[in-house]
């Protein structure tokens, strides 16, 4: 257990933007379809991830978020599935891998 020190970049998330977004969309995957107040009830009720469409480590600084049309609620597992690959794979990859694999567990 020695120490490290650990440089990352860190970029800055606007809550409004993230609001704006589910307001939008609702709080429901937009790959698998998972609502977390329909499974958990109202301690789940508006939980979700919020996915940037182009990492925010690509946009340039002075570039402003749409939160419509660059960001997407995700559900957590779908998240850290879409950010395994590099680059990180799109909604539409991640969705038809979830359609694939589940058409083939029903044979």
């Amino acid at each position: 257990g020695a120490t490290q020190k650990i440089l990352v970049n860190s970029y800055e998330r606007s809550s409004a933007a993230r609001e704006v977004c589910i307001r939008h969309y609702k709080a429901k995957c937009a790959v698998c379809d998972f609502d977390f107040g329909h499974i958990y009830g109202e301690l789940g009720d508006g939980y979700i991830h919020v996915h940037h469409l182009i990492p925010l480590s690509e946009i340039g600084s002075e570039y402003e978020v749409d939160p419509i049309n660059d960001m997407i609620p995700i559900c957590p597992n779908c998240h850290a599935m879409i950010h395994e690959t590099e680059p990180p794979m799109s909604v539409v990859e991640l969705g038809d891998l979830v359609s694939s694999v589940h058409e083939n567990s029903k044979l």
